[in-house]
């Protein structure tokens, strides 16, 4: 229950939205004022465009902390953009006979239902985050100034957009300031959101609130002022009228690109489970079996989205041993067996994860998972190694393609693997995503020398 109060944002809202509105769009339309007209060709058009709209337009992205009146900007934006596009369908598809008042009466009608749903969905959560104290994030602020105060005062004075503000750190002049003692009190309290003035804080205090934030997970953001940020991909927003920069900018995080990443990861893994596991299951399991007696499957426990652990799956290819939790295999490890060697030089072995991928642990693409043992050894010792971690894990990722895959035989494997999976995260795309699948496949049939 902790963990859905806490959690950054709902998965099922913003498509829940994009549902609701849809069915509103359609439904009036072929029941109500358009009943002759071709509901296939009607919905495929529509739908298309109005998801077309909505992301040129912004329209769903709606947040906690954004005003009424913007939501009304975005909605005035939508009503204008589709009446347009309802009146070019109409254009186009003369033989439906639509009439210019009828078109009118529609889209103001779907208007008037749409707005009544985002308002509805948008103070419904507002008053769950004040009565129930649900949906929240934990807050601190480092810097006593009246920029932060006023930031500090729009979280308490504020409840039902759903913070939680712990603790403000005055920093300027004081002697006695410990930066590790911030530090301390995120980590006890269980912190969500850091953020920082940045007049109060040296470059040298920047650096180090930058590194703790990568490396425990937490979401860094910066009151603006005259000093330099040095960052290349920085976001501006707002709380009331208080600008907020955010740090990193993750397009995963953006529920429809979120939406959009989920729904390919359940088409794609869905066709390879139906028409390639389905009939390769059954000879594998015979050969696996034939070969050493043990469980078909090997299932291990990785960290995944958020550091949180689930069990990944993969085809067994070696001997049962009690050193497969904690060492990593190595060239010519005598452990693999004969049908083992073979799916782990194809990444056969790796096609089980597309259940992982369905059940909503991993992704397609993504920062591989490591084993428990070999993931709290990097996190102490590799800078921003959690930063991978605030997206899902993947079969697949820029890093293995780039020629970090397999067995981790040095610290420069493990860095550059950091370095590409936090790259992955801050430019990720679709185009991006199907490029890596594209490239792991020719690597495949090419055959890689890590590949062992």
């Amino acid at each position: 229950m902790s963990l859905f109060k806490q959690g950054r944002y709902s998965g099922l809202l913003r498509p829940f939205s994009y549902f609701l509105d849809l069915c509103i769009i359609n439904g009036l339309a072929l029941f109500v004022y358009f009943p002759d007209i071709n509901g296939i060709v009607f919905i495929s058009v529509i739908s298309v465009s109005w998801i077309l709209l909505s992301i040129a337009s912004n329209f769903y992205e709606v947040y906690r902390y954004t005003r009424e009146v913007t939501i009304i900007s975005l909605l005035f934006k939508q009503l204008l953009l589709f009446t347009l596009i309802t009146f070019a369908f109409s254009g186009f598809y003369r033989e439906y006979g639509l009439m210019p008042d009828i078109i009118i009466k529609y889209v103001l009608l779907v208007f008037l239902l749409i707005s009544i749903a985002k308002f509805a969905v948008f103070y419904l959560l507002q008053r769950y985050r004040t009565i129930r104290g649900g949906n929240y994030r934990k807050t601190v602020i480092l810097g006593n100034n009246k920029r932060t105060l006023e930031l500090q005062n729009f979280f308490t004075n504020n409840p039902e957009f759903g913070y939680v503000h712990k603790k403000t750190f005055a920093i300027k002049n004081l002697d006695n300031f410990s930066i590790e003692d911030c530090f301390r009190f995120i980590i006890e309290e269980n912190i969500d959101e850091i953020y920082c003035s940045i007049s109060e804080l040296s470059n040298f205090q920047i650096g180090q609130v930058i590194d703790f934030a990568d490396n425990n997970l937490k979401v860094l953001k910066f009151l603006p002022d005259n000093k330099e940020i040095y960052s290349k991909r920085l976001k501006y927003e707002y709380y009331n009228y208080i600008p907020v920069i955010s740090l990193r900018n993750i397009p995963i995080d953006q529920p429809f690109n979120a939406f959009l990443k989920r729904t390919f990861d359940f088409i794609f893994s869905s066709l390879v489970i139906i028409f390639v596991l389905s009939w390769l299951t059954p000879i594998l399991a015979i050969l696996i079996k034939l070969e050493s007696k043990g469980p078909v499957f090997f299932k291990q426990y990785r960290n995944g989205f958020n550091y949180r652990e689930f069990e990944c799956y993969k085809f067994r290819s070696m001997t049962p041993n009690d050193e497969a939790h904690l060492n990593q295999v190595t060239r010519g490890d005598e452990r693999i067996t004969k049908i083992g060697n073979f799916i782990r030089k194809t990444s056969i072995d790796e096609l089980p994860q597309f259940f992982n991928v369905l059940f909503g642990d991993m992704s397609v693409v993504g920062p591989r998972p490591h084993m428990l043992s070999h993931t709290d050894i990097y996190a102490r010792n590799i800078d921003k190694f959690m930063v991978r971690h605030f997206i899902k894990p993947g079969i697949t990722g820029l890093a293995q393609i780039s020629g970090y895959r397999g067995e981790v035989e040095s610290e420069n494997d493990i860095i550059g693997r950091v370095k590409h999976d936090i790259f992955y995260l801050e430019n990720w795309s679709l185009l991006l995503d199907l490029k890596i699948i594209v490239k792991t496949f020719l690597n495949t049939v090419k055959g890689e020398d890590k590949a062992y």
